[in-house]
């Protein structure tokens, strides 16, 4: 699935683990689409690799997901593996999401298949 607003950078660590971190900034009109792709990429792993949990704790993947205001104000955000949603308060202005996702090489190579680089 062609991803709009997170473009996602990975960092392949010697560990064997890997990383993709996305930043995306968008004003309030825009929130729901950005909030839609989170939803998707985090449905997607939760249901091919289970929940998560972190690398050194022998998971498959595991993630941080972020958000701010305008003027830098934390939000709180937070995903749901079963119910498959991201929950936060709706802000009026600009809002920026972080995602960061770990995982095994196995992730990796499966959400590269499965997110293509849109470049």
């Amino acid at each position: 699935m062609p991803l709009e607003y997170l473009l996602f950078e990975l960092t392949d660590e010697e560990t064997g683990a890997c990383s993709f971190d996305a930043m995306a900034s968008v004003l309030a009109d825009r929130l729901p689409a950005l909030i839609h792709e989170v939803e998707t990429v985090l449905g997607w792993a939760c249901r091919d690799f289970g929940a998560p949990s972190s690398v050194e704790e022998n998971g498959e993947w595991d993630f941080e997901l972020q958000a701010v205001g305008e003027h830098d104000a934390p939000l709180d955000i937070t995903y749901d593996c079963e119910r498959a949603m991201v929950s936060m308060p709706r802000v009026p202005g600009r809002v920026t999401l972080a995602l960061t996702l770990t995982g095994s090489r196995a992730f990796a190579a499966a959400f590269t298949d499965a997110f293509p680089d849109s470049d």
